[in-house]
């Protein structure tokens, strides 16, 4: 991938951690240019959830070749339980800011250039208490769709991926943890759960594919088809 990545410049949204973090080592690691911007750290600062913040950074930071959102707000309970500025939360970060990113950034981007976002695989295998985030993910893959048409020749695509050991589970109790990993085991077609490297081969893979866009590439190992 380095003829892909080398001399880019790269923003990863939410890469303070987990697949943002790995993602901004191994596309820096390519040959690129990367910043990282998160809500709060040393770096730039862009909060999805606030315009205001998104539109700040697009004027102090400048064109890049490829704009990367891993962001995401959680509200996994009942439909009982459902709390309205927590769902508005959710749909802030995962499909609002993904729109103002492109707001933002899209018009000072090169014709080769490249949005990248992050849904996940409840947005096609539904279960109790992952209504929001279900319904959110599966709002991103139509999203992508939408403004890889409105903002030709600019790409945009996102990434599903499946449960994978991101560390994005690791703040569970090592019980439900174990139960999480097994039974997305089981429920893989691959037999396994997915590994930071799965996912971030694909993101790659992505950035240098130039005749791919409008595309939501499931990275699952098949588990949203049992």
């Amino acid at each position: 991938m380095s003829e892909n990545l080398t001399g880019t410049r790269i923003l990863v949204v939410g890469g303070g951690r987990g697949i943002g973090a790995e993602l901004a080592r191994r596309t820096g690691a390519e040959g690129a240019e990367v910043v990282v911007a998160t809500r709060s750290g040393p770096g730039p600062r862009i909060d999805v959830t606030d315009e205001t913040t998104i539109a700040r950074a697009a004027e102090s930071l400048g064109a890049f070749d490829h704009v990367i959102s891993t962001a995401s707000a959680h509200h996994d309970v009942p439909v009982a339980e459902l709390e309205h500025d927590r769902i508005r939360a959710a749909f802030a970060a995962k499909v609002v800011g993904p729109l103002l990113l492109a707001k933002h950034f899209a018009p000072l981007m090169p014709a080769g250039g490249s949005f990248l976002y992050f849904s996940g695989i409840v947005g096609w295998r539904p279960k109790p208490g992952t209504v929001v985030k279900g319904t959110a993910n599966a709002a991103l893959a139509a999203l992508v769709t939408h403004l890889a048409v409105e903002l030709a020749p600019l790409r945009v695509n996102a990434i599903a991926p499946g449960i994978t050991d991101s560390g994005a589970w690791d703040a569970l109790p090592d019980e439900r943890r174990r139960a999480l990993y097994d039974g997305a085991t089981a429920a893989s077609l691959a037999g396994r759960i997915g590994t930071l490297d799965d996912v971030t081969d694909a993101a790659l893979w992505l950035l240098g594919a130039g005749w791919v866009t409008g595309e939501t590439v499931h990275v699952d190992g098949g588990g949203r088809h049992r």
